[in-house]
């Protein structure tokens, strides 16, 4: 399956991603100030009128949020961010981790995101104009953000793959039990499309042989899981999760199923 961010952005599942991120800054930031890592960045700010007219995605995504009347907090605090880029009205530009992000950190806070595709990382560094203590580095998301992590105390990293490679879910696991191994105080988010149970499974037993520390697997399933070739959900699996994560991911994926999903959908949130 291809997720590439382009012909993506905006959809249901970008907004489960994003909202339970933007929670997880917030409640991270409380801490202290903190280095965000984004080992799959993409462009950092999509046009809807471009790549994403082909998939249709956001027409049930963003724009049915945005056309929603009623929105609990944690889904407004998205909502928001989108109209402040669209201040028009309307929802052409959606954005990416990178410009949720960086819009969000404090003075004392920082970010890197990394893409594989020089092409693409042109667009992320130029979406990230502006900001301050921002980086938008090419190459290998994977390794370089284990090379980052060791450099960086207690980082929030989320890893968002396109899962256009065989290994993905290989990698992904083990990026995420390498960085909480070597430093017990990081928040790992993970990203996966849900399409068959046997792949997520698979998956969640890797990252479980990995590592011991406490895991939340966050679940909106959209549709049965009957199709392998389409998403029919998707989960946001956070490696050490902080206090009041399971309430947050709760208000987010059950919004997210009840308002996008087919009958009988439903968000799950469980414990590893």
């Amino acid at each position: 399956m291809n997720y590439r961010h382009s012909f993506h952005a905006g959809n249901f599942a970008d907004l489960v991603k994003h909202a339970l991120m933007l929670w997880l800054l917030r409640t991270r930031q409380a801490a202290g100030p903190v280095v965000v890592l984004d080992t799959h960045a993409g462009a950092g700010l999509y046009d809807l009128t471009g790549d994403a007219t082909r998939s249709r995605e956001a027409e049930a995504g963003v724009e049915r949020l945005m056309a929603t009347a009623e929105r609990p907090p944690l889904i407004e605090a998205l909502a928001s961010e989108v109209a402040t880029l669209n201040p028009g009205g309307g929802v052409r530009f959606y954005p990416g981790s990178p410009v949720l992000v960086a819009r969000r950190l404090g003075a004392d806070d920082a970010y890197v995101g990394f893409e594989l595709r020089e092409e693409v990382a042109g667009l992320l560094r130029e979406s990230l104009t502006g900001f301050a203590r921002v980086r938008g580095e090419i190459g290998d998301g994977y390794d370089l953000v284990r090379a980052e992590a060791r450099r960086t105390k207690a980082p929030l990293v989320l890893i968002d793959p396109p899962f256009e490679r065989p290994d993905d879910y290989l990698r992904a696991a083990d990026t995420a039990a390498a960085i909480v191994t070597a430093d017990p105080g990081a928040i790992v988010a993970i990203w996966t499309p849900l399409k068959d149970l046997e792949t997520f499974d698979g998956f969640l037993r890797r990252l479980a042989a990995g590592t011991k520390a406490p895991t939340l697997v966050a679940e909106a399933r959209l549709r049965p899981l009957t199709n392998p070739m389409k998403m029919n959900g998707c989960a946001m699996v956070v490696v050490n999760p902080p206090a009041g994560a399971d309430a947050a991911a709760a208000e987010i994926c059950g919004w997210v199923a009840r308002t996008l999903g087919d009958a009988g959908a439903k968000g799950e949130v469980w414990r590893v």
